[in-house]
């Protein structure tokens, strides 16, 4: 029996907002390198960093259901995260799809598994990271999960969590952690900036990031004159 939870608490706004201004890698480092989904995902057009409140739904191999189901749940400002419960590429998601979706007020795909009308979705502006394209349909036979932990691609999501996607990935910040996170991403590009200045005004990455001796500690033979 599947099962459909509308009562999900989705993270606050506010720090989805601002998560969305940071890219995937500086938050992946700054919360400890976790949360990075595995790279098989990838964007159907470049150009874009979004970040939204998971929306999870589970589909079965070939049935894009529970995709059905899931905009009957969606509020503005999910990002919808799709995972088969075996590995499947059908073209789960198109045009039709996203056109709904678009409506509910959903920001962006993420599905470990295949969709089509990929020109019609870049046209359409609407952000998609997938693990495949295929023009193979799907049938709307058995619903699956919607609104429950999952893992989409090696990781865990929960409904609400955040899910910030750009050019280098997809990552997911639970929604308990999400302030914290933030505190850790600007200390993080405020220590970047420093080293930015550094880097251009001539300085070198041995020596500003302490690696010369490192190197040298782990065997490198520096050969000089």
């Amino acid at each position: 029996m599947a099962v459909v939870d509308r009562t999900t608490k989705r993270a606050d706004p506010s720090h989805v907002h601002t998560l969305a201004t940071f890219g995937v890698a500086t938050i992946h480092e700054a919360q400890g390198r976790t949360g990075l989904m595995q790279s098989r995902l990838r964007p159907l057009f470049r150009g874009v960093r979004i970040a939204g409140t998971a929306l999870t739904c589970e589909v079965s191999p070939g049935d894009n259901s529970s995709i059905h189901v899931a905009g009957d749940v969606a509020r503005p400002g999910d990002l919808l995260v799709v995972t088969p419960t075996s590995p499947c590429d059908d073209g789960y998601f198109g045009e039709l799809l996203a056109t709904h979706m678009v409506a509910r007020g959903v920001v962006a795909l993420v599905i470990d598994a295949g969709v089509r009308d990929v020109a019609d979705l870049t046209t359409m502006s609407f952000p998609v990271w997938s693990s495949a394209i295929s023009a193979r349909g799907t049938v709307k036979e058995t619903p699956g999960n919607v609104q429950v932990p999952l893992v989409c691609a090696g990781i865990a999501v929960s409904p609400g969590d955040v899910v910030v996607a750009d050019d280098d990935g997809i990552v997911v910040v639970a929604r308990e952690d999400a302030l914290e996170v933030i505190a850790e991403c600007r200390v993080r590009e405020a220590k970047e900036q420093a080293h930015r200045k550094l880097l251009a005004a001539g300085e070198g990455t041995l020596d500003l990031f302490g690696l010369r001796q490192k190197f040298l500690d782990a065997g490198l033979r520096d050969i000089s004159e």
